[in-house]
């Protein structure tokens, strides 16, 4: 009779070796073939010799800790699902890793190790562990328990906001809010999905009172997920924007969080050159090398079942954009090598 995990290529990456190794016992028990390593560093100079089928990865470890290797790992263009195993109590962590499209969370201690088989099955043959109704309890289970402390998800929110300056896929990033950062209510969110690409969205949170943090936590999780997966199958790489905002409006509406959601989203392909804008709510102007783009809003998700936005699309390699809406006044710059 096969083993559960028969076969299965596993990596654990973690720093403590009395748990990495019950971990690893556990799984050959079950029929893996496991690759363990000590840090994120480590785990990266192995995968020319170890193609895993899943990873499990802690969160705090010296040299390179999980964040960094998963951001990594995508970079390089393994879509691979990672499992974090992790004792951290930062809800930031945690946010952190699910946006970067990790597949679970597990706290430490794990008392029961079949979860962790459980959880590495759903890897593998997600069509049968997953169902739309399943997902949709957790979902709205998970806002519901912030929705109680509106003060603590709004902490989070702040803590989670980008640098005003950083560097993404060699591209020299930065932005600034236009208007008070204690009046604004604009969110703003970049990061990369390759070493080649990058995505950002801003979203209004003024127009749907305690909704409006919700939605922006939900919609930071949720988003490079959303796009990472249809660029998967798409050949050119380029992705269709519209389609994105028309499922996070689904996500909202299936989430019970009513109200009005302005959202610009946008994509930046750094070879290519190419930058897609889309709104839905959202004015914006882009100055992409020597031309001037004004970009409509449409109409604010949230406000019905069906779409409406506007996009433009441009090739350059440098640009800003002005976005505006009622929530204060946004400047977002880029420059690519």
């Amino acid at each position: 009779m096969a083993l559960p995990l028969e076969s299965k290529r596993v990596m654990i990456v973690e720093d403590d070796p009395v748990f990495r190794c019950v971990l690893a016992g556990y799984l050959q028990s079950q029929g893996a073939l496991v690759q363990e390593a000590a840090n994120g560093i480590e785990a990266l100079g192995l995968l020319d010799e170890f193609t895993p089928d899943a990873i499990l990865c802690d969160l705090a470890m010296p040299e390179m800790g999980g964040i960094e290797f998963i951001k990594r790992l995508r970079e390089r263009g393994f879509q691979t699902p990672v499992v974090v195993i992790s004792a951290t109590e930062e809800m930031a962590d945690v946010a952190n890793a699910m946006r970067l499209g990790v597949r679970d969370v597990l706290l430490k201690p794990i008392t029961d190790l079949s979860r962790l088989q459980e959880t590495l099955l759903s890897c593998f043959y997600p069509d049968l562990f997953e169902s739309p109704a399943l997902e949709k309890d957790e979902f709205i289970h998970d806002w519901e328990l912030l929705s109680q402390d509106p003060e603590y998800a709004a902490r989070l929110l702040k803590q989670l906001q980008p640098p005003v300056q950083q560097n993404i896929c060699g591209c020299k990033v930065n932005y600034r809010q236009l208007t008070s950062l204690n009046n604004s209510g604009l969110v703003l969110d970049i990061a990369p999905l390759s070493s080649k690409d990058l995505a950002f969205y801003c979203l209004d949170v003024s127009r749907a009172g305690e909704n409006g943090i919700l939605a922006a936590l939900m919609v930071r999780a949720i988003f490079n997920g959303l796009l990472q997966e249809q660029l998967a199958h798409q050949e050119l790489r380029l992705p269709q924007m519209s389609t994105i905002l028309k499922q996070v409006n689904h996500l909202l509406r299936q989430a019970n969080l009513e109200g009005q959601f302005p959202l610009l989203a946008g994509y930046y392909h750094v070879q290519q050159q190419n930058l897609i804008l889309v709104s839905a709510g959202l004015h914006a102007k882009i100055h992409a090398g020597d031309n001037l783009i004004q970009l409509n809003s449409g109409v604010p998700l949230g406000t019905m079942g069906s779409i409406h936005v506007n996009q433009v699309s441009q090739r350059c390699s440098h640009w800003q954009s002005q976005i505006w809406g009622v929530g204060g006044h946004l400047r977002l710059m880029l420059t690519s090598p």
